[in-house]
């Protein structure tokens, strides 16, 4: 079954990026340790976070950023080297900053180019200073194939 994105693009649904963001979001302090986020991904199973300073939106830690940042000083070194440099690194110091954001009334298409032509895997929603949910290349993905969004 063709999306009715792909079967004629001038019939471009209403669906907006509010409609299918993340709105249940676990947030980390520029501050964290990479510990903390690699420990949360790893049990959360979440490859994106948004980081917040004193309630206010100021990057985005990825999975990508961690992998970046262990392989960039321990390519070689045992794990236990290697999470003991994840301690001691703050967030702040390997998050995408600022981060490129969208807002919830923007459209899905709007949503998807962005992340492509930046090459990102996700979009924080924020309405103002407001951080309202977060939207992910997966998510825009399971819309085009005609996936309901779950509950988030």
């Amino acid at each position: 079954m063709m999306h009715p994105i792909m079967s004629d693009p001038s019939n471009l649904p209403s669906i907006r990026v509010r409609d299918i963001m993340q709105r249940k979001l676990v947030t980390i302090s520029a501050g964290d340790r990479l510990s903390t986020v690699e420990d949360i991904m790893t049990l959360g199973h979440v490859r994106h976070m948004p980081v917040v300073q004193g309630g206010r939106l100021v990057g985005v830690v990825s999975e990508r950023d961690l992998l970046r940042a262990s392989l960039s000083v321990f390519s070689e070194h045992r794990d236990a080297e290697r999470r003991a440099f994840l301690h001691v690194v703050e967030i702040g110091r390997v998050m995408s900053a600022p981060p490129i954001v969208i807002e919830p009334d923007a459209s899905i298409e709007e949503a998807a180019l962005i992340m492509a032509e930046k090459k990102i895997g996700c979009l924080p929603v924020v309405d103002g200073d407001r951080l309202l949910g977060l939207i992910t290349e997966t998510d825009v993905l399971r819309w085009v194939a005609g996936v309901e969004p779950q509950e988030r």
